[in-house]
């Protein structure tokens, strides 16, 4: 029987293979592997599909997280609120900013922060860093209420295409980042970020940041880096791009067909959809309530491509021990942690291979 992948890029790339290619053999015929005209258009097409005015390439997500704190010349060593539940690249880029970071818990039903929570900790704090988790926003109208004029810097790497009452993921902040990485919903053949802003002053300092801070050959203006979408990613990300809201509508489709096979499975807890927000599900994580180790080891076994994100909390990471959290800090994030299961979901994915992953999940929790 065929495995089930938990992401399948060959069907994705099955699609557009004839138009990366085409534009692969224009880039290699013009040399221009940097800065290149495919980056500039990508940054327009992102920028408007974003709902801003501007978006500028990185060569990866966490890069383009950091430049985005850097260009708002935050007070070196303040404090950034953001959820516990993230991926660690989230905390990197803050302490790569010279600021740090401010762990706060996420609500119970749907894992995004907690704004009660952020609202007692960014009276400190010099920004609010929310993020968008596995597809769908935080509720970023509330917290730009509590951040009470602090920047608010959207994490956007699991929610492109995504929006909330209307307005699209990374048009909420200041300004927000994204990741490009191959998994993602809008995936590159290996790394890549955008930062996206309405504010053209900040657009300028992050590129600025990514190109050794010059803007003029041998004129280092800042302390930069080198950080900068590759031409060939930028060839990708376009052809991706045109099909993106073609894909992300085939995985709402996915997901409401694990919503109507799973229900009802004793023991298991479907992912919830924030009120107000238009879901584009990077990742389908159920919750398991117990055993789900065990459960994870018989998909597996089964040849499905079930994964466990975030299995150690960012403040129990040996990483982060200087924060200073131990465990039972952040309750939420730590039980989510033991029990959260991503099952298969892409937009090629097919009804039976959905009904095969249902049945070996529903005889697995039977078997515990």
């Amino acid at each position: 029987m065929t495995n089930i992948p938990l992401v399948d890029l060959h069907a994705s790339h099955a699609e557009i293979a004839d138009e990366v290619r085409a534009g692969f053999d224009a880039v290699l015929a013009s040399g221009a592997y940097i800065k290149g005209p495919d980056v500039a258009a990508f940054e327009r097409e992102y920028a408007a599909f974003s709902g801003v005015g501007h978006a500028v390439g990185t060569a990866n997500g966490t890069d383009a997280l950091e430049m985005a704190l850097r260009a708002l010349q935050l007070k070196p060593g303040g404090g950034v609120v953001l959820p516990a539940n993230t991926f660690v690249a989230t905390a990197e880029a803050v302490v790569r900013a010279g600021l740090r970071p401010v762990l706060v818990d996420v609500d119970e039903e749907h894992l995004l922060i907690d704004v009660e929570q952020a609202a007692a900790r960014v009276t400190r704090a010099v920004a609010l860093l929310p993020v968008h988790l596995n597809g769908q926003l935080a509720p970023v109208e509330r917290l730009l209420e509590v951040a009470d004029g602090l920047p608010v810097v959207e994490d956007g790497a699991q929610s492109q295409g995504a929006a909330r009452h209307g307005r699209p993921s990374g048009s909420w902040g200041r300004i927000s980042a994204t990741s490009f990485y191959p998994g993602k919903n809008l995936g590159a053949y290996g790394d890549a970020g955008a930062v996206v802003t309405d504010d053209a002053e900040l657009a300028d300092a992050v590129r600025l940041i990514g190109d050794h801070g010059s803007a003029r050959k041998y004129v280092h203006e800042t302390f930069g880096f080198n950080s900068r979408m590759d031409t060939l990613q930028a060839v990708v990300l376009r052809a991706k791009l045109r099909r993106l809201p073609a894909w992300n509508e085939a995985r709402r489709a996915a997901a409401e067909r694990y919503d109507k096979l799973l229900g009802g499975l004793d023991g298991l807890t479907l992912p919830r959809t924030l009120p107000g927000n238009e879901h584009v599900w990077h990742l389908y994580a159920v919750r398991v309530d117990r055993d789900r180790d065990g459960v994870l080891a018989a998909l597996q076994e089964a040849g499905i491509g079930a994964g466990v994100h975030y299995p150690v909390p960012v403040h129990l990471q040996p990483a982060f021990r200087h924060l200073g959290h131990g465990e039972g800090a952040f309750p939420v994030t730590e039980r989510a942690a033991g029990q959260l299961l991503t099952l298969p979901l892409f937009p090629q994915l097919t009804e039976g291979q959905q009904t095969r992953v249902a049945e070996t999940l529903a005889a697995a929790l039977r078997r515990r």
